[in-house]
C-alpha cells in the first residue's frame, strides 16, 4: 500500500477517500474508539474494497481515520 499527502493506494489503485464508511463508533469509548472500523470504501474506478483491502486500509489510515471519526461526530 502506498500512502501519499493526496492518495492511498492498495493494489496500485488509488482509494476514493471520501467513499470511506466508518461503524462501530462508540462515544463512550472517546477519544480511543477502539470499536471503530471501516465498513466500506471504494476505488476511485467506483470498484469496492474487499475485506482484505479494507483491513490493509485501516491499518494505514489510523490516524487520518480519527480525524474522520471526529468529523463524523460533528
Amino acid at each position: 500500500m502506498e500512502t501519499s499527502k493526496n492518495e492511498t493506494k492498495i493494489n496500485n489503485k488509488i482509494v476514493d477517500m471520501g467513499s470511506i464508511e466508518i461503524d462501530g463508533i462508540d462515544t463512550s469509548d472517546y477519544p480511543d474508539f477502539c470499536d471503530a472500523y471501516i465498513s466500506s470504501a471504494k476505488f476511485e474506478d467506483g470498484t469496492d474494497l474487499d475485506e482484505d483491502e479494507l483491513e490493509t486500509l485501516q491499518e494505514n489510515i489510523e490516524d487520518e481515520m480519527h480525524e474522520m471519526i471526529i468529523n463524523q461526530l460533528n
